[in-house]
């Protein structure tokens, strides 16, 4: 195993922290963004660096805001004055809301895509062209299970989000295989515990239309979801194989890595569903003479 240099999104909690740590651990350099560092992620920064000097791996809290490009811009050239490349980025960072599509506001909706798509978009403009220079590349994107999978109501902002996230994944990993870097999907199933996603999720602004909907026909139909999901979840359900999944395929040797990985402790057909439709897209690039672009060319 060589040792890459490893930047991850959104790594103040949740699937994020625990793939820093479990990445660092296996013996990579890690840099955790988050935002605000210096103030309310200072506690988190300051745990990892006494992780790192406990158990002498290389795992530095970086601040980065994907939703300023400067800041994107600014995280970047840290990294490249500090280890002289990046090897791997991996899309993590995301942030739910949870109520009735309708109570929130489209400026609510806005703030989803800002996080979960565009702040991959200004990371990767930022990041890619060092990539590129380089020849050789790995991206990594935390996708969903609902993007295929069955999906319970009241979760639109973060779905909707997220599959536009996953459709932006597949079409960069055609634009990139030629350029020598690759592309793995991580297809996480849903989590009630381990992740924070519901004990941090968003609510909708507009308290007149969630009042509508709590007075009529979905009256506690939030508890009722959250409740019906919670059950489904087997006990052991354990976000740290995300975690495990993704230092596996950052291991694993150039051109190997699977275009996807599913880790879904609900079983809720996701794997059916991406399997249908990459075939599906794989084959239209079969029909049009541009199979090469589904795996990364060897060019370093």
């Amino acid at each position: 195993m060589s040792k890459k240099v490893i930047l991850i999104t959104g790594a103040s909690s949740g699937f994020g922290r625990i793939t820093a740590v479990a990445l660092a651990r296996a013996g990579h350099t890690v840099y955790a963004s988050m935002r605000d560092v210096a103030g309310r992620n200072a506690g988190n920064a300051a745990e990892m660096a006494q992780l790192s000097a406990s158990e002498n791996v290389d795992l530095r809290a970086l601040e980065l805001d994907v939703q300023s490009d400067a800041s994107a811009e600014a995280a970047i050239e840290v990294i490249i004055e500090e280890s002289g490349r990046i090897d791997v980025l991996v899309h993590n960072a995301g942030h739910m809301m949870f109520g009735p599509a309708e109570a929130f506001t489209p400026e609510q909706f806005a703030q989803q895509y800002d996080v979960n798509v565009l702040g991959t978009q200004r990371v990767n403009r930022a990041a890619l062209p060092h990539m590129r220079a380089a020849k050789q590349g790995l991206l990594v994107w935390v996708s969903s299970s609902s993007s295929a999978g069955g999906t319970p109501p009241y979760l639109s902002p973060y779905f909707a989000a997220k599959a536009a996230m996953d459709a932006l994944a597949v079409q960069y990993a055609r634009e990139l295989s030629r350029w020598g870097i690759e592309t793995s999907i991580v297809v996480p199933g849903a989590f009630t515990k381990g992740t924070n996603h519901f004990a941090h999720s968003g609510r909708p602004a507009d308290e007149a239309r969630l009042a509508d909907y709590e007075a009529g026909p979905y009256k506690g139909f939030g508890e009722q979801v959250q409740k019906a999901f919670a059950e489904i979840v087997p006990d052991d359900a354990d976000v740290g194989g995300v975690a495990k999944g993704i230092v596996d395929i950052v291991d694993m040797p150039f051109g190997s890595r699977p275009f996807r990985f599913h880790y879904d402790p609900t079983q809720d057909g996701a794997n059916v569903g991406f399997a249908v439709l990459d075939r599906l897209r794989a084959e239209m690039l079969h029909r049009v003479g541009l199979s090469d672009l589904l795996k990364p060319a060897i060019l370093a």
